[in-house]
C-alpha cells in the first residue's frame, strides 16, 4: 500500500506572509498585501486562515522588565525527586502561575524544568527559589543561572526575500 503524501500545513505564500509578520507583527493588511503583491482581500483571507489553522497564534507584547522593577533575569534548573504525572502536572501548574515567571520549560535530561524568571534583585531571586520552588516536596535540587544578556534568534523562517 502506497503511503499518501500529507499536504504541508503552509505553502510558499503562507511562509512569505508569516516571515513578514514575524519581522513586523504590526504590519497592516494593506502594507502586507502591497509587499507581497496581493489583493488586500486575498491577503486578509490567507492571514485569517493561518490563524484558524493555528499556524499564527496571537501576537507578543515585549515588556521592558527593568522599567517594571524586575531588572534581574535568571534561568532556574529544577530537578525532581519523584517522576509521576500527578507530581509533574501539579508543579508545572503552580510554576506557571507564580509572579515573576516568564516561561516554564518541561525538559528531558538530567533536569526536569527550566524556569525563566525576572525579579528585582539577588535577594528577591533567593526568596523566589525558597518561597516558590523548593517548597514543593517533589523538588530535589535547583541550580540558578543569571542572565547577563538576551538576544532573539532568527527563528525557523528565512528572512523575507531569501530562500531557505
Amino acid at each position: 500500500m502506497k503511503k499518501r503524501e500529507q499536504r504541508p500545513l503552509v505553502d510558499e505564500l503562507d511562509r512569505r506572509i508569516v516571515a513578514l509578520l514575524a519581522e513586523d507583527p504590526e504590519l497592516t493588511n494593506k502594507a502586507l498585501a502591497r509587499r507581497l503583491g496581493l489583493a488586500e482581500s486575498t491577503c486578509a483571507y490567507r492571514v485569517r486562515a493561518l490563524r484558524e489553522r493555528g499556524v499564527v497564534e496571537g501576537t507578543t507584547l515585549r515588556l521592558d522588565l527593568a522599567a517594571l522593577g524586575h531588572p534581574l533575569q535568571a534561568l532556574i534548573k529544577v530537578r525532581l525527586e519523584r517522576h509521576n504525572a500527578e507530581h509533574v502536572n501539579r508543579l508545572y501548574a503552580s510554576l506557571v502561575r507564580t509572579p515573576g515567571v516568564i516561561q516554564v520549560f518541561h525538559v528531558a535530561g538530567a533536569d526536569d524544568f527550566y524556569l525563566h524568571v525576572a525579579v528585582a534583585d539577588a535577594e528577591a531571586l533567593r526568596d523566589f527559589v525558597l518561597q516558590h520552588v523548593t517548597v514543593h516536596r517533589v523538588v530535589r535540587q535547583t541550580e540558578t543561572h543569571l542572565i547577563f544578556e538576551r538576544r532573539e534568534g532568527i527563528g525557523v523562517l528565512p528572512a523575507p526575500g531569501t530562500t531557505g
